[in-house]
């Protein structure tokens, strides 16, 4: 190993400690919320018990952002559930299926609403207690009315998320792999097979751009070569940048050592904020006459990011607003239009606080940015409303199915499931859900040491497609009517779920997958697979092609047969890799509908994802 391979190593080292010691230290603590702004308890509340887990469902309570959930065990202990590692407890919905649960044991449990996970939870309901049967499950039973739209698919997934993008000025990661190539590669790959439009990035403002320096009379100096070097090639691919304005340029920061990862993006506020405004208003002014106001206007302006955690903010919160004050008033004195949005934090938490702010000083908020790992999207539609934002986009700049560097859901099938759910839940309730991120050449902590080192990526260093990547591809190839469709059985809309859609030529697409957001069971449950009938009604006379295609364990799954103690492929198994990596497809005997009826057997395992498609081939 070489000086700069050790040295390499050695950051590497001394940003984890570091991150490790401060991510979890928050800002703020939960809002103490006035009495008469108080949620009260969900009403309504019972729960059931079922196959290998227990069915939770309550009211909904006006002004929920989620709601809360309290188990107590045969310790008598009462506890939040945490799904595994998720950063929000609370969930979106008005239904849950707690797993991973002790069958001899009978479980109390009780809910709560919240406004936001930086609130104190609600009133508590009223206890009900189950647990997990044992038996034989049945059949979950899916329906599709296959002549019924209900409404257009909501492509959310069109916005992603990505590793600096000077990743496209680096040759080499140490591993012998061309990062730049690859990088590019992979972005192309979201553009041509996942619709993928926008890219959100951290540190435009990084000094690594070299984007302000001071002169030596005191005056600011703007270069936006290397910017417009990193913008020309993503509008290239046929992308949009989400300009998230961080990090602090060493030249205006009160503190250029606070830093975070090992490429030190400084986290300070600035030490003059007029000087803040100055550069966020050359910065937009710059981006407007090369790429012209009508194409910038179709961008996003993205104020910091997770200024609610110490590790990416050295300031405080009244800081952070009037970070976002002078960036918003430097963005919209080049072009009212120009779209601008905050405050991209950690965890679900200071969005309403953040629009109070926002219309108590009368500023705009086009729309407002949130993060959340290992759960589903939480809803700020009501909290926005009642401050006069209810037009205000939902950005979720960051999502996925788990928050830690290498944690070991990354590379599982889990992931797959988990995008749909996400996916189908948020239709109605956000504008963006940008899965975090792209690709798996990821410099943060440093560059992964293997090939399945549990990335954040969708794809692998090398473009291999991970199983969370198809649960993207089964989204963006499911017609964009969707068909009305339900869920009975076992499992039903907690476990199994639905998503049935048509294209313009007649292709039916009925999507089913099995999961659960506890991540202890990233690999399955045998007590939680379940065996599924779809029947189709209102199918068109004609011969349909059938398909079916899984991505479970055994299925589209890259990582199935790799060896646990080999690093790096050699280039011969690399090709092997390669040339299978593909969704995979059963094709099932042609039907041709009586009565516009048709009924399909599938096993789904947990987790798992199975895609039934219908190509019509011949018209009767």
């Amino acid at each position: 190993m070489d000086g700069t391979s050790i040295d390499a190593d050695r950051e590497a080292a001394d940003a984890r400690s570091d991150w490790e010691r401060r991510i979890y230290r928050r800002l703020t603590e939960a809002s103490d919320d006035q009495p008469a702004s108080r949620l009260p308890a969900p009403t309504q509340v019972t729960a059931e018990s079922r196959v290998g887990h227990v069915r939770l469902d309550w009211s909904q309570v006006d002004g929920a952002a989620g709601y809360v959930i309290e188990r107590t065990g045969s310790d008598d202990a009462p506890s939040v559930l945490l799904h595994g590692g998720a950063d929000v407890p609370a969930v979106p919905g008005l239904r849950f299926a707690d797993t991973g649960l002790d069958p001899a044991t009978t479980y109390r449990y009780r809910v709560a609403a919240t406004r936001g996970n930086d609130y104190r939870v609600g009133d508590w309901s009223a206890h009900v207690e189950a647990g997990a049967a044992q038996r034989d499950p049945g059949v979950v039973t899916v329906t599709v009315a296959a002549d019924r739209v209900t409404s257009r698919k909501q492509p959310l997934w069109h916005m992603i998320g990505s590793e600096r993008l000077t990743q496209m000025r680096v040759t080499d990661d140490g591993h012998g792999h061309a990062v730049d190539a690859e990088f590019q590669e992979a972005l192309r790959i979201g553009h041509d097979e996942l619709g993928i439009t926008h890219v959100r990035a951290h540190g435009i403002l990084h000094d690594d751009n070299a984007v302000v320096s001071r002169a030596h009379d005191g005056r600011l100096v703007f270069d936006f070569s290397v910017v417009d070097d990193l913008y020309d090639r993503i509008t290239a691919l046929g992308l949009r940048p989400v300009v998230e304005l961080s990090f602090m340029p060493a030249a205006i920061a009160r503190d250029p050592d606070a830093t975070v990862f090992t490429y030190r993006g400084i986290i300070s506020p600035p030490s003059d904020w007029a000087e803040w405004h100055a550069v966020v208003r050359a910065l937009t002014e710059h981006l407007v006459e090369r790429y012209g106001v009508q194409e910038v206007r179709q961008w996003g302006f993205e104020v910091w990011n997770e200024p609610n955690l110490e590790v990416f903010w050295t300031g405080d919160q009244s800081d952070y607003f009037r970070l976002y004050q002078e960036a918003v008033r430097a963005v919209k004195d080049v072009d009212a239009d120009l779209p601008v949005g905050g405050p991209s934090t950690a965890a679900a938490e200071w969005v309403p606080a953040l629009a109070e702010f926002a219309r108590s000083n009368d500023l705009p908020l086009d729309f407002v940015s949130t993060h959340t790992y290992g759960n589903q999207p939480l809803s700020f539609r009501s909290a926005l409303a009642r401050q006069g934002f209810a037009t205000a986009a939902i950005y979720w700049t960051e999502w996925g199915v788990g928050s830690t560097h290498y944690g070991p859901i990354h590379d599982s099938v889990a992931g797959a499931p988990f995008v749909l759910s996400g996916f189908k839940q948020s239709q109605d309730v956000v504008d963006r859900l940008s899965y975090w991120v792209i690709s798996d050449h990821f410099e943060e902590l440093g560059r992964g040491p293997r090939l399945f080192h549990n990335g954040f990526g969708l794809l692998t260093v090398g473009n291999l497609r991970k199983p969370r990547f198809w649960g993207l591809t089964l989204a963006e190839e499911l017609g964009d009517d969707l068909l009305a469709s339900t869920v009975d059985g076992d499992g039903a809309d907690v476990l199994v779920e639905a998503w049935a859609g048509r294209t313009t030529d007649g292709i039916v697409d009925v999507l089913v997958w099995n999961s659960t957001i506890n991540a202890a069971l990233l690999d399955g449950d045998p007590s939680l697979d379940r065996h599924v009938t779809t029947q189709l009604t209102g199918l068109p006379a004609a011969r349909y092609r059938v398909h079916l295609a899984r991505v479970d364990a055994t299925h589209s799954n890259i990582q199935a047969d790799y060896p646990d103690d080999l690093a790096w492929p050699d280039a011969e198994r690399f090709a092997r890799m390669k040339a299978r990596d593909q969704l995979a497809v059963e094709d099932l005997p042609d039907v041709r509908p009586e009565d516009g009826n048709a009924r399909f057997d599938f096993e789904v395992p947990l987790p798992g994802v199975v895609r039934l498609r219908l190509t019509p081939i011949e018209n009767s």
